[in-house]
């Protein structure tokens, strides 16, 4: 069996390497570029009939706080992630963020996932302290990302 360049082969589209994925607001571009950086942005219109997945690197307190407001998912659940960048102490997650998931507000200090059913307000996220790189990715389950603010 020969081994592809990721750029050649029946299923190439689906080995993505580079996304930065969408556009973002001008002004929260220049806000969130100063404390992360996004790796790869998968979704439906990346990759057909993927699901959509974020990917990127926290690195410093973002200016704005907090930095995502509240939201809900009417039609889709939602996985998220922040992890340590300390492959010798993967637990220890290098900084502080406070997550917010139906009105309860959590401090993660530790690597964490957080499962978030659809329909369920989340946010803020409030990025308290970053000691080194925070991984940090996001998952729903469907094509395209779309969240509803909880004040209307």
């Amino acid at each position: 069996m020969a081994i592809l360049n990721n750029e050649s082969g029946k299923y190439a589209a689906n080995f993505v390497q580079v996304s930065p994925g969408p556009g973002m607001d001008p002004e929260f571009k220049a806000i969130y570029d100063k404390f992360a950086k996004r790796i790869i942005w998968m979704d439906g219109e990346v990759c057909p009939g993927a699901f959509q997945m974020n990917t990127a690197w926290y690195s410093a307190v973002p200016e704005r706080d907090p930095i995502f407001t509240e939201h809900v998912h009417d039609d889709c659940d939602e996985l998220i992630g922040f992890f340590s960048s300390d492959p010798d102490n993967p637990y220890d997650l290098g900084g502080e963020i406070e997550y917010t998931v139906g009105g309860e507000a959590h401090l993660l200090t530790k690597s964490t996932m957080i499962f978030v059913p659809a329909n369920l307000p989340h946010n803020p996220m409030r990025i308290l302290r970053v000691d080194r790189p925070i991984f940090h990715f996001s998952v729903v389950t469907k094509t395209k990302y779309e969240a509803e603010s909880v004040y209307k």
